[in-house]
């Protein structure tokens, strides 16, 4: 959390504004949405200059391997269901991204 001092209505006294960052959600745990139900692993997080922090669920494929795109969905609406996959079992010796020196055609 952090201070914002901002001067309230021109007088001379300071109001102070208390910003609580939001409590960090481990990445590669199962969680669902609490509003819609959706589903899935977190695979990513974004934090806004507002404060508000959003979380990206990929859910698994259906029954008949159908593969469906991930969401976003604000912190508070996040519940924890399971442990998911730990970042180790996903991770590879090459990053991501683009490839500045990928042949094209």
């Amino acid at each position: 959390m952090y201070l914002n001092p901002m001067l309230a209505n021109g007088r001379n006294h300071v109001t102070i504004k208390l910003y609580i960052m939001s409590e960090t959600i481990k990445l590669g745990v199962e969680a669902r949405d609490k509003v819609t139900g959706f589903k899935g692993i977190v695979i990513g997080r974004t934090q806004w200059l507002t404060g508000c922090d959003t979380y990206n669920l990929k859910p698994p494929v259906d029954k008949d391997g159908k593969i469906y795109d991930s969401e976003f969905f604000d912190v508070g609406q996040i519940e924890v269901i399971g442990a998911g996959i730990s970042i180790e079992d996903v991770a590879s010796d090459e990053l991501g991204g683009p490839k500045r020196d990928h042949p094209s055609k």
